[in-house]
């Protein structure tokens, strides 16, 4: 597929050439004349290099600033983890629901330039001649493609690499049958001989795997649970039965820590540089309500004491009028938890949240009480954090009250300060409704996957949980209710210069305005349960 054709598959190559993840784009897209069993053998040829390109960029790390347009000024703030002390865009920004396209758009364009147009390379290599490599690709195309259908909803999926020159986009729904199928051959091939020592992979693979098939099919059974879940309103009888392949399968779902998928990368995460750094980004008023209310002890992993504050963990409140950055930057910045290079995609203490909803449900087998106190404690242990026995027990704490601590000094943020949003305690209760045990799951769960933004603001919107609070400031004009929130983003501005008809046949998909306050497919408005 020549540069031409990947331009009207809606790549905007002159913003991606900063990412440096490959300085050939003609030679990365063109259909190859085919690999040799040779190129293949000594250490998977030119494979590795594509290979190594999805890894890097299922979330982008370097540089920096591409992973703040990305996923931290969108995704990281939505989902209640992180706030921003700037008052980026003279206020008015993706933090006060005014989606800024400039912004918004490398998250379409580093999935198109770097990611899918290196898993169509990968196709083209490995599919026929090393199908365990192009399994782990499958699996990795996946994690890196439910994130962009999650965010904008209908996009560019089977259609992509083609010759058309208009490039139609799948529905959401669409989308996701293609992926179950994607994770349906992944594992399959992934099953012959995973009982072995063999890691035919193992040059090639980026993460702590090593290469090994077992664990790549559990992460492939754990990711296909994420994606279930997130059809529980839309389609209940596919969202089941695709929870219970992953469950029932031989090598099932991820069940101890040494299960995560963790990237190994060779730099720290962005977010380090972003918060430490720069001061862009601090603990939130979410995270501090709910983990200080909670006297929760993975507070010290995750955050920075405050500066401004010693001894104390303080956050800022989401979508407020900020007077001067110097009014909160000396909050709580994010901690040790990204001062690693290890980028965890899917982890066991979420996938046992998710168990614990599946008995919830009714769909498997279990009790919902154990697998919700096992992922609180693969949760503390995937942290380094002793007392998960005695937290477990806590039946008093609860989310305490925000006070924007800059008030004290500057009685203009007095405004910000609210009571707590939420009142559920951390101790199961067994005689509680099913949606307050929902409540405490998704709730736990989202501590849980801390910082990866993306996961926890796309179960924020199938659950409503945890509760947040509201932005005090929408300058959205009407297109993004306070009450609800951002629930997608705009479809991508280069999308709508380079494939305008594409770009029209994923808006009659989407089923509603191109802004963002219109629903996904399976971001319904219907009850929980």
């Amino acid at each position: 597929m020549k540069i031409n054709k990947i331009k009207k598959a809606a790549i905007y190559i002159s913003m991606i050439a900063a990412v440096g993840c490959t300085s050939d784009f003609e030679s990365t897209n063109t259909n190859p004349k085919g690999a040799t069993e040779e190129m293949l053998s000594q250490d998977f040829g030119n494979v590795a290099a594509p290979m190594k390109v999805m890894f890097n960029n299922v979330i982008i790390q370097m540089p920096e600033w591409q992973y703040q347009l990305q996923q931290n000024l969108n995704a990281d703030i939505w989902s209640g983890y992180m706030a921003t002390p700037t008052a980026f865009a003279g206020g008015s920004n993706n933090t006060t629901y005014n989606l800024i396209d400039g912004w918004n758009g490398f998250i379409w364009n580093i999935a198109y330039g770097n990611f899918m147009a290196n898993a169509l390379k990968v196709e083209q290599l490995a599919k026929e001649k090393s199908k365990d490599v192009y399994a782990i690709s499958l699996i990795l195309k996946v994690q890196g493609m439910h994130r962009v259908t999650d965010i904008y909803g209908p996009i560019v999926y089977s259609k992509f690499g083609t010759e058309n020159s208009v490039v139609e986009y799948d529905s959401q729904e669409q989308v996701y049958t293609q992926m179950f199928s994607e994770l349906d051959t992944a594992i399959n091939q992934l099953m012959i001989g995973a009982d072995s020592n063999a890691k035919p992979v193992e040059n090639i693979d980026q993460s702590n795997y090593g290469g090994k098939r077992n664990l790549w099919i559990k992460y492939a059974n754990s990711l296909r649970l994420r994606l279930a879940m997130r059809l529980v309103k839309i389609n209940p009888t596919l969202a089941k039965s695709q929870a219970l392949l992953a469950i029932n399968n031989k090598y099932g779902v991820m069940t101890t820590n040494e299960d995560n998928f963790v990237l190994k990368s060779a730099t720290p995460n962005a977010i380090n540089t972003i918060s430490s750094g720069w001061g862009d980004i601090c603990m939130s008023a979410d995270m501090e309500s709910i983990l200080g209310g909670y006297n929760d002890p993975r507070i010290s992993k995750y955050f920075s004491a405050s500066t401004q504050f010693p001894g104390e963990y303080r956050g800022v409140r989401t979508g407020i009028e900020i007077a001067s950055k110097a009014d909160h930057a000396d909050f709580s910045r994010i901690g040790d938890v990204v001062k690693t290079g290890d980028i965890v995609f899917v982890s066991a203490a979420q996938t046992s949240f998710l168990l614990a909803e599946a008995v919830l449900r009714g769909w498997t087998s279990g009790s919902a009480k154990a697998f919700y106190e096992n992922g609180i404690t693969l949760s503390f242990a995937q942290n380094g954090i002793s007392g998960a026995a005695t937290y477990i027990q806590n039946n008093t704490n609860k989310p305490k009250d925000y006070v924007d601590a800059a008030s004290i000094a500057i009685p203009f943020y007095v405004v910000n300060n609210s009571p707590a949003v939420s009142k559920i305690t951390v101790a199961w209760d067994d005689a509680a409704s099913n949606e307050v045990k929902l409540e405490k799951i998704i709730t736990q769960k989202w501590i849980a996957g801390f910082p990866e933004g993306q996961e926890a603001w796309s179960e924020y919107r199938r659950t409503g949980y945890p509760k947040l609070f509201p932005v005090l400031k929408n300058t959205s004009g009407g297109k993004i209710t306070t009450e609800f929130g951002p629930r997608r983003i705009n479809f991508a501005q280069s999308e709508k210069d380079g494939n305008p008809g594409g770009v029209a046949t994923g808006l009659a998909k989407l089923g509603g305005l191109d802004n963002g306050g219109t629903r996904l497919w399976w971001d319904t408005t219907g009850p929980n349960f």
